[in-house]
């Protein structure tokens, strides 16, 4: 197993906690509360004594309500026994990736991507094969780039995307799926950040591909990082091999928290919740633009993308730079991939006073250099 890398944004918090003072950009943690609903239902569960083991797949009731989900948000119908939840997103990677070898021993990613996919491949013995993108193809994928793989058996797709906040339109994903069933190749649809789109309408691969693998998650855009509860929607052949390495891995989810999320689908909340989210976006991206150029214009998730070459070649030691002198915490763009040298990632994961005062410290650190 190749070594698996550091998530540099994890170290650059825990250096910005030493300072009571920093502005927090770094890490992708919603700020805003979850619905008034789930804090009720998640007292409700403790109060009800729900300390005790669930189903592995999870508790059929929140299953059923995922399902409705789908069929709500995207006019697609999903049978509930093929959603599987987990411990957040992670706990879904670790099951899906375990499975993915079966697939085939190579994987493509996009360059810049999550740092954590590749850490996921190398734990489960799969190479990763990256792909660049950029602002030449819109930071998606191009499905050439796949068809042209000798060896890959599967592909892993974010969108929107972290770092960019990009989304794969919707005819994008529909070429890398037909490649992808043209090659018999598995495809992975991380659609964590769906419900964080702000100026067009997400889509779900599941509108493309029955057989396609769904990861999500109610860390993000419906504001639950810490109760750690995400899902996965795979093919019926892939359930009863996921069931038994969660029960060997895993276990269960956190029981509280699966009764708590049962209450999370509160949509005029969600409306609000990205509301807020686009007014921060559109802050941080005006307040930012003559600064550093933006080739990427998010389009969902909370993230700006930012190359930083006027300044610096060294993104790592502008972070630490910027964070010693002026404690602003940003993320170094080589934690999406080692060619990123002259790109940052902004979080716009606070509100607008305190982003405001970040920018201004940074255009401070800024005359120095």
């Amino acid at each position: 197993m190749k070594r698996i890398t550091p998530f540099i944004v994890m170290d650059i918090l825990a250096k910005a906690r030493k300072n009571p003072d920093a502005v927090h950009l770094e890490v992708g943690e919603p700020d805003i509360p979850p619905s008034p609903l789930v804090k009720e239902a998640f007292i409700r569960a403790v109060r009800d004594d729900r300390f005790f083991y669930t189903p592995s797949c999870g508790i059929w009731e929140l299953r059923e309500k995922i399902a409705e989900h789908y069929l709500r948000t995207y006019g697609v119908t999903v049978p509930p026994e093929r959603i599987i939840v987990t411990p957040g997103t992670s706990g879904a990677f670790l099951i899906v990736f375990s499975l993915l070898r079966e697939c085939g021993k190579r994987m493509i990613l996009a360059d810049p991507s999550y740092p954590c996919y590749k850490n996921f491949a190398y734990y489960a013995g799969i190479e990763p094969e990256f792909v660049t993108v950029g602002k030449e193809t819109n930071y998606e994928i191009d499905h050439e780039a796949v068809r042209t793989s000798k060896d890959a058996g599967s592909i892993m797709v974010s969108s929107p995307a972290n770092p960019t906040g990009n989304i794969h339109s919707a005819g994008t994903l529909q070429k890398l799926i037909s490649v992808c069933r043209e090659k018999e190749m598995c495809f992975v649809s991380d659609e964590i950040y769906h419900g964080l789109v702000y100026d067009s309408q997400e889509h779900t691969a599941l509108e493309y591909s029955d057989d396609a693998i769904v990861i999500n998650s109610f860390s993000k855009a419906f504001c639950m990082p810490g109760l750690r509860v995400g899902w996965m929607i795979l093919p019926q052949s892939m359930i009863r091999k996921a069931e038994i390495l969660i029960q060997n891995l895993l276990i269960a989810t956190n029981t509280p928290s699966q009764y708590a999320v049962l209450e999370a689908f509160d949509y005029p909340y969600l409306a609000a919740t990205r509301d807020r989210f686009r007014q921060r976006r559109d802050f941080l991206v005006g307040a930012l633009r003559d600064i550093f150029t933006i080739d990427a214009q998010p389009q969902g998730a909370f993230y700006v993308w930012a190359n930083i070459e006027r300044y610096s070649n060294d993104t790592l030691a502008f972070c630490n730079q910027l964070l010693e002198q002026e404690g602003v915490a940003i993320t170094p763009g080589i934690d999406f991939g080692s060619r990123w040298t002259s790109y940052v990632r902004f979080a716009y994961t606070r509100e607008i006073p305190v982003m405001a005062e970040g920018v201004a410290r940074i255009r401070r650190f800024l005359e120095t250099l």
